[in-house]
């Protein structure tokens, strides 16, 4: 197997079908877990894991693996998306939201500027927040980078515990 797995998304995803039913998946999941051989941590209930990296060798970026299981004629479906923490992507979501209000009330105060025939200087914010806007997506695909190899980790893992390989969407 290949150590380097080509992830083509922000917040990668995976989709497995398979014959195996939500308990056998959860017992295989939480069987792995425990074994010393297991390179990253985690938690397994009927329905849901989470696949994380091994507490010792976690820094901001590290991601974490979430899966959902659901049943559907007699095949289980793998849903899963590859992200950093909660508390990060909070934090990306708040810095994202905050450009992006600042942008429409920049844009809001130079039109009204415009219409009542005054100086509309202040549009040239507009471009800056773009441009920081551009820059924190910068940070989060490089931060990603910084997380790849845990990232392969835990998609090596998943591929053990289902005894398949998977390709990320």
């Amino acid at each position: 197997m290949d150590d380097h797995i080509h992830f083509k998304r922000i917040r990668p995803r995976i989709y497995v079908e398979t014959e195996l039913s939500k308990k056998e998946i959860n017992e295989r999941i939480k069987k792995h877990l425990k074994e010393a051989e297991c390179s990253c941590s985690g938690k397994s209930t009927e329905g849901y894991a989470t696949f994380c990296p091994p507490e010792n060798e976690q820094h901001f970026w590290s991601p974490q693996l979430t899966i959902t299981l659901d049943t559907e004629d007699e095949k289980t479906y793998i849903r899963g998306l590859y992200g950093p923490k909660p508390s990060v992507w909070t934090l990306f979501v708040f810095f994202y939201a905050t450009i992006a209000f600042a942008a429409l009330i920049v844009t809001m105060i130079g039109l009204s500027f415009w219409t009542l025939n005054k100086p509309i200087t202040i549009l040239w914010l507009v471009p800056v927040l773009v441009i920081v806007f551009l820059s924190l997506y910068l940070v989060a695909y490089f931060g990603q980078k910084l997380g790849h190899k845990q990232m392969t980790n835990l998609h090596r893992t998943l591929e053990k515990c289902l005894g398949k390989e998977i390709d990320p969407v």
